[in-house]
């Protein structure tokens, strides 16, 4: 049996997928995303968060059998509200054996895998053949774009995007809006161009910039440097989707 580390399971979620989910947030994240407001995801280990109610140790591991077991019993509540398990993070594909393992003891639950498309390859095959609907997050298209402000190429993110679209498990584009970063029309027309006519895709989600994410950072004792102006007001392009015919939806 193995092991892995969650950072949070949050239950009644209703942004993660279909109806009415519980959201397992692994921790562990390869990207250093400018805006990331999940930083106690970002760390593979457990941290220590101080704040003036005292210290709590966020990241605790789980074997599959006892996390499956755990999510097992919200089985019956999730399938009458159409709803499931989603799988996030941080990045799970860093964790993707356990992922993979819990997911298979899973009581006759629709799963989801939210992604950054980050991995590898096999990784990622691994998972989209075990789960019901994948949440893709494409964040830059342009290489240099993506390396200022992830801190990573956008090379295996592509790869993995483009196995996606090969096999038969249906799929969600989501795209955060970070304000003159993400929400730029040229960056969401690359990205309308790069998605349309795509096979499996059911839509394109445009999330909003979480200006809350900051007040994360000193309690972990990280710093928050946004590599732009959160004061910017966020542009959602619908138009250059709809131009595409992509179907677009805002979150």
């Amino acid at each position: 049996m193995r092991k892995g580390i969650v950072f949070d399971i949050r239950e009644f979620a209703i942004h993660d997928g279909p109806g009415l989910r519980t959201t397992v947030c692994m921790k562990g994240c390869p990207l250093r995303c400018s805006w990331c407001h999940n930083p106690e995801g970002i760390s593979p280990e457990p941290q220590v968060v101080r704040s003036p109610a005292g210290a709590r140790t966020v990241g605790q591991s789980y074997g599959s059998t006892e996390l499956a077991r755990l999510l097992n019993k919200q089985a019956d509540i999730l399938r009458n509200n159409a709803g499931g398990v989603t799988f996030s993070g941080g990045e799970p594909l860093l964790q993707a054996a356990f992922v993979a393992e819990v997911i298979e003891q899973l009581d006759r639950t629709h799963t989801a895998l939210d992604t950054s498309g980050f991995g590898a390859e096999n990784d990622f095959r691994m998972l989209a053949a075990r789960v019901d609907l994948v949440l893709f997050d494409l964040k830059l298209l342009a290489p240099d774009a993506h390396h200022h402000y992830t801190g990573c190429a956008n090379t295996a993110i592509l790869r993995n995007f483009d196995v996606l679209t090969t096999l038969s498990v249906p799929y969600i584009v989501r795209v955060p809006l970070i304000p003159g970063v993400t929400d730029t029309e040229a960056n969401l027309t690359a990205i309308a161009h790069y998605v349309r006519e795509r096979p499996g895709l059911l839509h394109v989600e445009l999330l909003p910039y979480n200006r809350a994410g900051g007040g994360k950072y000193a309690p972990l004792g990280m710093t928050y440097q946004p590599m732009f102006d959160e004061a910017l007001p966020v542009k959602p392009e619908i138009a250059v989707f709809e131009a595409c015919g992509v179907k677009v939806i805002i979150s």
